[in-house]
């Protein structure tokens, strides 16, 4: 019976052809015929046998061990949440639940949202729920009223991509991190449902989906252009909220000068 690709097999492929030979320290002659390093290469960098790696990938391996994938990952030079993801994948690292209080958020969580009368505050859960907003980030959100998942927002909505100027990084950026936490929150029906219903009615959903790459929210620049106030620059800090594991806390500070002004008009 042949073997089934696993996602940890999909994803080993799928990180290898991002990496350039010359990054690796390896010398290639000629054109290759594929991007990124050979299966071969990968085991060489590793520590492995090939044979063994082309099971992991082919999925007749199921069971590497830590130091095996940590030695992967090495050869592979995956960031601190791609070496996680990876982890996840093996089977070696354990996912977490959510429970109930994955959609509640803390009366003192919506206190300090008002604690940023300048600033475009809101939370969001694990599968892209905007479950809360300070004054700025429900004016900054109101050409989406009737939307309130940012995953939505961004594949399904008009607006759009008129109201988010660099569209393109933005929506790249959401879908790696609900990627990471599709890995991180295996069992949870809300993000794996959305990710489904996604890949049925988005193909630039299934695009960027199928590149395998996981990235969390972190720092972000990004430029709205809003019907009523115009454009506004805001820089995103994005904080783990403790009291409700897989919630966030995003916070955008305007630039200085005329975004601020335009924050400033926005909100009043």
């Amino acid at each position: 019976m042949p073997a089934t690709v696993t996602p940890f097999g999909e994803f080993l492929r799928a990180s290898r052809a991002r990496v350039d030979p010359a990054d690796a320290g390896l010398i290639t002659g000629g054109a290759r015929r594929v991007s990124g390093l050979r299966r071969e290469e990968v085991a060489v960098l590793a520590g492995v046998s090939a044979d063994y790696y082309a099971r992991l990938e082919q999925g007749r391996e199921r069971n590497p061990s830590g130091q095996v994938v940590a030695a992967i990952g090495r050869a592979l030079a995956l960031d601190a949440d791609a070496r996680a993801h990876l982890f996840r994948l093996a089977g070696l690292a354990p996912g977490m639940a959510l429970d109930a209080s994955r959609d509640l958020v803390h009366p003192s969580l919506r206190d300090l949202l008002d604690a940023f009368p300048t600033a475009a505050a809101y939370v969001l859960s694990p599968s892209f729920d905007v479950l809360a907003t300070n004054p700025l980030a429900t004016a900054l959100l109101s050409p989406f009223t009737g939307t309130d998942n940012m995953v939505r927002v961004l594949f399904s909505h008009p607006a759009a991509r008129s109201v988010f100027v660099e569209w393109g990084t933005v929506a790249t950026a959401t879908v790696h991190a609900l990627r990471l936490n599709a890995g991180t929150y295996p069992g949870d029906p809300a993000v794996h449902g959305l990710i489904k219903e996604m890949l049925a009615t988005s193909q630039e959903f299934q695009a960027i989906w199928k590149d395998q790459t996981v990235g969390s929210l972190s720092r972000a620049y990004k430029v709205f252009v809003h019907p009523r106030a115009g454009r506004i620059e805001l820089t995103y800090q994005t904080f783990d909220v403790r009291d409700a594991p897989g919630q966030q806390l995003l916070v955008g500070t305007p630039t200085p000068g005329a975004s601020a002004d335009a924050a400033a008009s926005l909100l009043s």
